[in-house]
């Protein structure tokens, strides 16, 4: 049975493109080296998938211990919340469910209220100041 490993990157600091084209040859090279079957990358607006096969799983699980993994893993944009690895195929598979981008942190994202004004209606007097 073919195992598949997902890793995920989130886009943070900079742009998980920039990562892929930083880190994506080696570790492509480190999974071809090590039994990968086949691999594909999966761009997204909010980051990059890459998903590769192995034919078992003790290749797939030598893959994910090899340093150049763990370097590439570790210079993520987000190193808090930008990394997902998993076992299966996952976000470059499609899913039911869209993800829902965050919301951007920014001045100005909300409407801010319009304080009512106050109209005050005066009558004119029926003579001209001429007259008064």
């Amino acid at each position: 049975m073919d195992q598949w490993l997902t890793i995920e990157v989130f886009d943070g600091e900079h742009s998980a493109s920039r990562w892929r084209l930083s880190h994506g040859d080696a570790l492509t090279e480190a999974a071809l080296t090590n039994g990968a079957e086949q691999w594909v990358w999966h761009e997204h607006r909010w980051g990059v998938v890459l998903e590769i096969e192995f034919a078992t799983e003790e290749r797939r699980d030598a893959f994910r211990a090899l340093p150049v993994v763990t370097a590439a893993l570790d210079a993520v944009p987000d190193p808090v919340l930008g990394l997902l690895v998993y076992s299966g195929r996952g976000g470059g598979a499609g899913s039911r469910m869209p993800r829902r981008p965050r919301p951007l942190p920014m001045a100005g994202a909300g409407a801010v209220p319009v304080p009512a004004e106050r109209v005050r209606i005066g009558l004119a007097e029926a003579l001209p100041p001429m007259f008064g």
